[in-house]
């Protein structure tokens, strides 16, 4: 750390600087003492709004800069949403903490003034995962991708271009953008992301981090654990139609795992295990689907 200042760096957005605030938040309620200053950059992601993710590099260019800014010693942690990291993280810097789970669905926003879905549109979202569920969930609806951040992506919904928007309703929610609410989906109908609705704390390997105990929750650890290593072991990304959900049930872990190996077949299964168990349930889920393919 950099004398007795804490740095803590965040994506330009509004929510992911609001999520960082949160972070922020809990670490001072805990620790007063300690001094948090927030770095805002720009990163690649943000930068390219004009194509898919699948065709300009993935997940990795939305945190790209900040790893750097980490190695390079500008900042001293890095908070994101989970789902919007890569499954494999850069050498000597780790996953920290995992905050408690904010909702995590998805949910269906509408036009302003709207009353229902416009067959003549298109249904924007930002994923293959979410994609192929809702061509099972809305079989006569085009499905499109839309990129920007939650306010670019409600501004083009708004203008006309999409018939209604698939979204996180954790970063609704923390826009204070609920009342935007449609239609919330179950589980059941579409299966989230693989931590979706969870803060990710990042920083460098061998430094002291107990303060960050105040985020750090030990139900969404074994639940982000079990997601990832579900998708990881499939090689999934940003792209690849997989979805993962664990839940905790009592000692036990619930992981719900959703993977489409070819264009047609969208295959589910869910498994359970002790929370201490919860990268092997990932692992051995992942073993079971690709058995199937």
């Amino acid at each position: 750390m950099n004398g007795s200042i804490i740095r803590i760096g965040s994506r330009e957005s509004v929510l992911a600087v609001i999520q960082s605030e949160l972070v922020m938040g809990w670490i001072r309620e805990r620790y007063p003492q300690l001094e948090l200053k927030l770095v805002t950059m720009k990163t690649t992601g943000d930068k390219i709004q004009n194509r898919p993710l699948n065709q300009v590099g993935g997940k990795g260019l939305f945190v790209k800069e900040l790893d750097q800014a980490l190695l390079q010693g500008r900042i001293d942690l890095s908070v994101h949403s989970l789902k919007d990291m890569p499954m494999e993280q850069p050498e000597g810097l780790p996953i920290l903490a995992f905050s408690r789970r904010e909702d995590p669905r998805d949910a269906l926003v509408l036009p302003v003034g709207a009353g229902g879905l416009d067959p003549a549109k298109p249904l924007g979202c930002s994923s293959a995962r979410r994609a192929v569920q809702l061509q099972r969930l809305f079989p006569g609806m085009r499905v499109e991708s839309v990129r920007g951040n939650v306010l670019t992506r409600l501004k083009k919904l708004d203008e006309g271009q999409y018939a209604g928007l698939v979204l996180a309703c954790a970063g609704l929610r923390r826009l204070g953008l609920e009342e935007r609410i449609n239609r919330i989906f179950s589980p059941e109908e579409l299966l989230p992301a693989a931590g979706q609705g969870i803060l990710a704390v990042q920083g460098r390997a061998g430094e002291p981090h107990s303060y960050l105990e105040a985020v750090d929750d030990p139900t969404a650890r074994a639940e982000a654990l079990a997601e990832r290593a579900f998708v990881r072991r499939l090689g999934g990304g940003c792209f690849a139609p997989v979805a993962a959900y664990a839940r905790r049930a009592g000692e036990q872990l619930v992981l719900t795992g959703l993977w489409s190996p070819r264009e047609g077949v969208l295959l589910q299964e869910t498994q359970q295990a002790p929370l201490c168990e919860a990268e092997r349930l990932g692992r051995q889920l992942a073993e079971s689907l690709r058995q199937k393919r």
